[in-house]
């Protein structure tokens, strides 16, 4: 993707995803402009860290802003001229989306819109954005390809992010906005997130404490190790030759066992879990597991990074970070 602009726009720069992808891009000597709210919905400080390693970097600048704040917006990119604009941001997790979906009408919505109203009139050569593995519900063909019918979600998280895909679509119909969505699967590794399975799995196995384990432990997922994640997403925003409207599976393209997963947290932890078997939740799925031949020949996706090396990278970070992790 030629261009002799070098500023990229991270929404969710301080999140996981935006903070390792930001990392990545200011080391190829791009400048990064960081979009954040730096939200509570886990422990900010966790973002703020992330923050404060990100602006000791001289091309990075922080903005502190609610996407929905379509003024605040404005101001800030009319201090800029990006190259392309990279939404993460948004209110994550399936089992939240159950008990305050408000939460996500304002986060994943009036949000996106703002950011694809901006690529509109700012004339942003490309718009990134996560969707999510959620949205192919309950499915059960598998692998997932981008080609399956995904119109009926199990939880509202996911609704949104197959909203999220049709109003890029309408998009870059109407107005010939280049946008490429990324459909994540279960990304893990160094400054993750407090809510996901292997960070609580790994706290309370350290603490003694029992550890919930769904579906009576007969889950899979395909576990994707987050600089596999921002290598693919880092294509999406550079490769050349995509076509104006694109959607992208970026995962591991193993489905693992979950309690294989809880081994080798037990093995790096040196401790045993004890476990409390439940059924399913409402809104989750028995297994995910990624088609990524199209993101492999488009974007030359090409992950590798299986679990057995990415779970010992994170605990390791784990237990060096309990100023943080604690």
């Amino acid at each position: 993707m030629a261009s002799g602009k070098r500023t990229i726009v991270v929404t969710g720069s301080a999140g996981f995803i935006g903070f390792h992808l930001s990392r990545r891009l200011l080391s190829e000597g791009f400048e990064v402009a960081g979009i954040d709210n730096f939200n509570d919905y886990y422990n900010p400080k966790i973002k703020e860290a992330r923050s404060a390693i990100l602006q000791k970097e001289p091309g990075y600048r922080q903005f502190r802003m609610d996407l929905e704040d379509r003024s605040a917006l404005d101001k800030a990119f009319d201090s800029m001229q990006p190259l392309a604009i990279c939404h993460l941001a948004a209110q994550a997790g399936v089992r939240y989306s159950i008990v305050n979906p408000f939460a996500y009408e304002k986060s994943n919505l009036a949000a996106f819109l703002n950011i694809l109203e901006t690529a509109r009139h700012r004339k942003i050569a490309r718009l990134v954005y996560a969707s999510s593995s959620s949205v192919y519900g309950g499915l059960r063909k598998l692998p997932f390809s981008e080609s399956d019918n995904v119109d009926s979600p199990i939880s509202l998280y996911a609704a949104t992010k197959k909203a999220n895909e049709l109003m890029a679509h309408c998009y870059s119909h109407l107005y010939g906005i280049q946008t490429v969505g990324l459909r994540f699967f279960t990304v893990y590794g160094p400054w993750g997130r407090p809510d996901m399975a292997m960070w609580l799995f790994a706290d309370a196995i350290m603490k003694g404490r029992k550890i919930k384990v769904f579906n009576h432990g007969d889950m899979k997922r395909d576990f994707t190790y987050v600089d596999d994640i921002v290598a693919g997403t880092r294509a999406a925003i550079l490769a050349d030759g995509l076509d104006r409207c694109e959607v992208f599976n970026l995962g591991n393209h193993r489905s693992e066992k979950l309690l294989d997963m809880i081994a080798i947290i037990e093995r790096e932890l040196g401790k045993k879990a004890e476990m409390e078997l439940l059924p399913m939740q409402p809104g989750d799925i028995p297994e995910s597991f990624a088609d990524i031949s199209r993101a492999r020949a488009r974007l030359a996706f090409n992950p590798s990074t299986p679990i057995s090396a990415g779970i010992p990278k994170f605990i390791e970070w784990f237990k060096t970070h309990r100023e943080i992790t604690g």
